[in-house]
């Protein structure tokens, strides 16, 4: 996961811990120097679900206006692109660096050193062909519901990373920035962050929505199951992959039709 390029001089803010939220989850540029102190990075996970908002709802606007000039298939295409490069394949590295060190039959210290190294290996590259492939098979195969996955998915994604850092420690002995989302306040934070995707899903998606929200959950638990067995912890790259697993499985489960209605 990325450095903010951490300070530590200015009074934390609400502003400041969205703004710091924002620099970690996206590549969009902010023109000050607010949310860059580690105080406020360590506020931010609070303002990750409502991240995924702002992300879904500019990639919403981005393909709605592509599908008026595109056909369906460049639109699905390009809007897979777009919700890459908000986040600057950030979570997509996590995704391959997770890939090639839990599938190399390796023992722990080496699985840890592997998802280190910057290099994509084989097992890498297998899953983030296989992942895009899918996000681009599920939104071609909406139609309706195409403009509403893509506005939860983002959410469902932010909203894993916090069930994950609610369920696991952190499994690097020597730490990282992740280290700074990891607070007494962290299965709180989770709950806040279930309970923004359960009533956006609900909002915007009706029953699928809400079945959208257990399959996240679902995703959250079994992947963090895995992490635990793998490497006893969470690290920077499992976060990313939980992310990109989750904004999937919401495509997925719209594709499929199952709906829960409370």
């Amino acid at each position: 996961m990325k450095d903010a390029g951490l300070s530590r001089e200015r009074p934390v803010t609400v502003a400041g811990r969205f703004a710091a939220a924002l620099r970690f989850l996206t590549v969009i540029p902010l023109p000050t120097r607010l949310g860059t102190s580690e105080e406020e990075l360590t506020g931010a996970t609070l303002f990750f679900p409502l991240v995924g908002l702002l992300i879904g709802g500019l990639t919403l606007v981005i393909v709605w206006g592509l599908g008026l000039l595109l056909p369906p298939m460049v639109t699905a295409v390009l809007a897979v692109g777009v919700l890459l490069s908000f986040s600057g394949g950030l979570h997509l590295d996590g995704l391959a660096d997770s890939a090639d060190g839990f599938f190399s039959s390796r023992p722990r210290e080496q699985i840890l050193e592997i998802m280190r190294d910057s290099a994509t290996g084989v097992m890498g590259a297998t899953a983030i062909f296989l992942l895009l492939l899918l996000k681009f098979s599920c939104l071609i195969s909406l139609d309706d519901n195409l403009l509403p996955v893509i506005l939860l998915m983002p959410i469902g994604g932010r909203t894993a990373l916090l069930l994950m850092m609610a369920m696991l420690p952190y499994a690097r002995c020597g730490g990282g920035l992740a280290t700074l989302f990891y607070t007494s306040r962290s299965r709180l934070t989770a709950f806040w962050g279930l309970l923004f995707f359960v009533v956006a899903a609900w909002f915007f998606g009706g029953g699928r929505g809400v079945a959208a929200v257990v399959a996240v959950i679902l995703v959250a638990l079994l992947f963090s199951w895995f992490c635990r067995v793998k490497i006893g912890g969470a690290t920077g790259d499992t976060l990313g992959a939980t992310c990109e697993l989750a904004e999937t499985v919401v495509a997925l489960v719209f594709v499929v039709g199952i709906e829960i209605t409370p």
